[in-house]
């Protein structure tokens, strides 16, 4: 929690409090834009020496790029807007990090506390508008209880489950006089988040594992969360148990690793879903079995028990029936697990899992991740997104827009590590990826961050390059441009009877409208463009050459390519196709 300690008072305003209040955090970078009821704020914040404000072009991509620092360092992420507007621009990257847990704080300043309730310029009340979709929020009016917000929201932010902690500063308490005391200790009643797992719940779920026959290790977001990679390689290498990482979770454990099967559910890997459907056992760690992961709840994993740990108790039972739940954190219940486990191994009893290892291997062969290149020679997205894995590399961090590149960005690099892949996974949140990634290069600078977005994302927080360039971040952009909406339209290809409306992005166009590598050069940023296979290799290959500025490459694809294997909204998973029309065929008695 940064500096503890400090008892006496200094005193100070309101606002040099909040600021010293960050500071004392353990805050380095705070992403925002000025503005009436929180410009108090920025008079003390530009004489700070440990924090570096970056001015942002809209407030969203503030709150995006505090998520991709997060999610890049692990530390809390911070961002700052005005009252009214700016305040409200933020709820949409407080609802995604709430529904993808991530820690950031968020302040905002709020009109005077003598005008709150008469809807003066630029009021809202932030606090009653972001309550669903904040971990905590408060607002403060008295200056005096700054430093313990701050060290509360952090705390409550960071712990547990992470989430976002939204802080309402009212403008009167910035400009009081008062003192300033950072909190030697927190008393928050109510809020003990329980981290270490019941030992007889460790035990029954150890008992299960070891009589299931086809058991499956589900991976979720939770385990990137509490750090547990490490743990979780350990537990599936010792148990050979086949793995799936969802979304939230790829880099968890290695795309590469023989028992990994791939991604689950709506646009999973044919191994990953039907190693769900058939198993007998689910062994969901920091998962929540998201409809995207489950397709007909009535029909997902009909034969399966379920060991749910999770350390929000919220989820558990939620969506799916859990055999044996166990409360605490990823990390400290997988070495539990582990710890079981070798006890029930030192008195030879183990599971035997080889007949389903040996089903599943010969699912993951036969129906491999795969595409079919365009017939006129134009460029195939998925061949792109190959390509740059091959070349960028395990060690640099992608970050996706949502859409049809968000999928064949998870399938076709190669996620080795956590922290490699940070998207916008439960809210899926158009206009993510720029500013994410932003974020994500400010907390990792020595790091390659490439940002993966479409088209009609990268339309939507574009501006923030501007920022990027100004402020000496280097992001690299690899537009996947199909010129359309590109899921939006794949939907009204398979469901819609090929009726087109409003997903044309270029209509009637006989120019591209924006020209991306103009666009890029009027921000300050190196602009390229391909539209051939044959370039694909050094277009890259020029984009990772170039370090000191943001490069933006725009990859002109063939707009007709779709997202495979999918499993249609509202369907049971066994209903998966693997290409339009073609479903996968098992063997009854292979099992």
């Amino acid at each position: 929690m940064g500096d503890s300690g400090q008892t006496g008072g200094t005193p100070m305003t309101g606002a040099q409090s909040l600021i010293s209040a960050l500071e004392h955090a353990g805050a380095e970078n705070v992403f925002g834009i000025p503005g009436g009821a929180i410009l108090p704020a920025y008079d003390p914040l530009f004489d700070s020496r440990r924090l570096r404000h970056i001015l942002v072009r809209h407030e969203q991509g503030a709150g995006h790029a505090a998520q991709g620092y997060a999610a890049a360092t692990g530390k809390v992420g911070v961002c700052m807007a005005t009252s009214g507007p700016g305040a409200t621009n933020l709820v949409t990257p407080l609802a995604d990090a709430y529904m993808d847990s991530v820690p950031i704080v968020a302040i905002t300043g709020q009109v005077p506390s003598s005008a709150i309730g008469t809807d003066a310029f630029q009021e809202a009340d932030i606090r009653g508008i972001t309550m669903p979709i904040t971990k905590h929020n408060f607002l403060v009016t008295d200056p005096a209880e700054i430093p313990r917000t701050v060290a509360e929201a952090f705390y409550i932010a960071s712990t547990g489950r992470p989430g976002p902690v939204l802080v309402d500063v009212s403008k009167d308490a910035m400009q009081a006089s008062t003192t300033f005391a950072w909190p030697t200790e927190l008393n928050l009643p109510g809020y003990r988040p329980v981290t270490r797992p019941h030992a007889k719940q460790v035990r029954e779920a150890a008992r299960l594992i070891l009589e299931s026959r086809r058991p499956v290790l589900y991976v979720g977001g939770g385990v990137i969360r509490a750090a547990a990679a490490q743990e979780l390689r350990v537990l599936a290498e010792m148990t050979g148990i086949p793995v799936v990482t969802t979304l939230m979770a790829r880099g968890a454990f290695p795309d590469s690793h023989p028992q990994h099967l791939g991604m689950p559910g709506m646009h999973g890997t044919v191994a990953a879903v039907a190693g769900l459907q058939r198993s007998d056992l689910i062994i969901s760690l920091g998962a929540r079995f998201d409809d995207r992961v489950t397709g007909n709840l009535d029909s997902f994993a009909p034969n399966a028990k379920v060991i749910h740990a999770d350390i929000d108790p919220a989820e558990i039972g939620k969506n799916r029936h859990a055999d044996v739940p166990i409360v605490g954190d990823c990390r400290e219940v997988i070495a539990d697990l582990i710890v079981a486990l070798q006890s029930e191994d030192g008195q030879g009893r183990q599971g035997d899992y080889e007949a389903w290892v040996e089903f599943l291997a010969g699912v993951k062969t036969k129906y491999p991740l795969g595409y079919d290149k365009p017939a006129d020679g134009s460029l195939a997205p998925q061949y792109v997104l190959e390509r740059l894995g091959a070349i960028a590399g395990p060690e640099a961090v992608y970050v996706a827009g949502v859409g049809q590149h968000q999928m064949w960005a998870t399938h076709f690099i190669g996620y080795e590590r956590p922290g490699s892949w940070i998207n916008s996974g439960g809210l899926g949140t158009m206009g993510f990826s720029v500013p994410a990634a932003m974020g994500a290069k400010v907390g990792r600078p020595d790091t390659t961050v490439w940002s993966i977005d479409g088209d009609g994302c990268f339309q939507m927080t574009n501006q923030e390059l501007a920022t990027c360039a100004i402020e000496g971040i280097p992001i690299k952009v690899a537009i996947i441009n199909n010129e359309s909406l590109g899921m939006v339209r794949q939907w009204q290809t398979l469901f819609y009877n090929e009726r087109y409306s409003n997903t044309d992005l270029q209509r009637h166009a006989q120019r591209r409208i924006p020209d991306f590598v103009k666009l890029a050069d009027a921000y300050g940023c190196i602009g390229l463009a391909c539209e051939s296979p044959d370039d694909v290799d050094a277009t890259i290959n020029k984009a990772m050459e170039i370090d000191d500025v943001p490069v933006v490459v725009d990859f002109r694809v063939h707009r007709d390519a779709m997202v495979w294997p999918m499993v249609a909204a509202g369907t049971s998973n066994d209903d998966i196709k693997f290409a339009r029309d073609m479903a996968p065929e098992f063997e009854e008695d292979d099992l």
